[in-house]
């Protein structure tokens, strides 16, 4: 059974409509069936879906991301990957069932894969905790990045959670510092790591494991520090306005291609992923090659610079910084008087050693 979104009102009643004519048993009984009125009807289908589809809004486009058909990581796991190899447990607490994490290949190279799983069904949406990761799935995660870095291994993540999970266990158990610990690992990394947002990326319990190399976006997948209606609450005390926050925030793919944020975008079949399944599972696979091709003859020191500087470019040319200098890796900042006097003082230092030398030598000529 299908399930249709709110705004899909019009694409339902005329799929009602196919699955009514494909039948043969009509009110009348035995009938014939209208293939001709099957094929215009289609056709219109395919009409509303692209009507519909290019021109959703941001808050529109947060329903697709979290709608309950969406393929999920599991799927893409097993359609892309070949000889998995489940690993569990952070060998600290226990395992996190919202997390997946293993070994596999794609076309014969090994990979490292993290997926960040909701679940299909009712149970295992509770089983999964939603997505929701507690800090032992970052931990497990953290874990095995160290051991893909040993064998120099590139790291494959999935990304789709409304956020980390902010239970009171978690927050015991060290939840922030799981996040914060995750995010080092994953920016430390010496090995390529490409991420991709196949849902919802909320907050820091998404950019934990999506501060790689190359951050790639589905179509209709949102990205962002807060979701719409926590956004809404906050800033005008009113969850329908989640539309208007959702607008602000610049979520979508499209949005943050522009400002820097994410480097690809991959268009989605007809209607949103869960359309055509199999269709978006090739496209994110050719995906993944063809940027882990792009750092075959990228040196350790050359992935970790790449990384480092992609993220300190972001916001450059927003306001964050004028500079756009991408060899000056580090933060500007304005200097104090006194911090300009002391930057000048020790890069013409040799400079101030000969005036000095000279000085004294000439105190000493005159005096003796």
């Amino acid at each position: 059974m299908k399930n249709y979104l709110e705004f899909e009102k019009e694409i339902k009643a005329l799929e009602d409509e196919v699955d009514e004519l494909k039948s043969p048993f009509g009110s009348e009984g035995i009938s014939e069936v209208d293939t001709k009125k099957i094929q215009t009807t289609q056709s219109e289908i395919n009409q509303k879906l692209k009507q519909t589809y290019e021109s959703l809004n941001s808050w529109q486009k947060t329903l697709v991301a979290r709608h309950e058909d969406r393929p999920k990581a599991n799927f893409y796991i097993k359609k892309i990957f070949s000889q998995f190899t489940l690993l569990s447990g952070d060998r600290y607490f226990g395992d996190d069932k919202s997390v997946i994490a293993g070994f596999g290949l794609i076309d014969n190279r090994s990979v490292l894969i993290i997926g960040q799983e909701k679940g299909e069904d009712l149970n295992t949406r509770i089983e999964r905790n939603f997505g929701m990761m507690r800090p032992e799935g970052y931990r497990k995660c953290i874990r095995l990045m160290k051991l893909a870095e040993r064998f120099q291994i590139p790291v494959i993540t999935f990304i789709d959670t409304p956020g980390a999970y902010p239970g009171i266990g978690a927050e015991q158990r060290g939840q922030a510092s799981a996040i914060a610990n995750s995010i080092e690992s994953s920016m430390s990394l010496t090995v390529p790591n490409i991420a991709i947002i196949i849902g919802e990326g909320g907050s820091g319990g998404a950019i934990a494991l999506a501060s790689s190399n190359k951050v790639i976006m589905l179509e209709n997948s949102i990205y962002s520090v807060i979701s719409p209606e926590g956004c809404a609450s906050i800033l005008w005390r009113d969850p329908s306005k989640s539309l208007q926050a959702a607008e602000a925030m610049k979520m979508t793919a499209k949005d943050l291609l522009k400002l820097g944020v994410i480097d690809e975008i991959i268009s989605e079949p007809l209607g949103g992923a869960h359309r055509d399944p199999e269709a978006i599972a090739n496209d994110i696979k050719h995906s993944i090659k063809k940027n882990l091709d792009s750092f075959k003859n990228f040196s350790k020191e050359e992935i970790y610079d790449h990384r480092k500087t992609k993220f300190l470019k972001i916001g450059r040319d927003q306001g964050f910084s004028k500079s756009s200098n991408l060899n000056d890796v580090g933060l500007s900042y304005k200097e104090s008087s006194i911090q300009k006097i002391k930057s000048h003082i020790v890069k013409n230092k040799l400079v101030y050693i000969g005036i000095g030398l000279v000085f004294i030598t000439g105190v000493v000529s005159v005096i003796y």
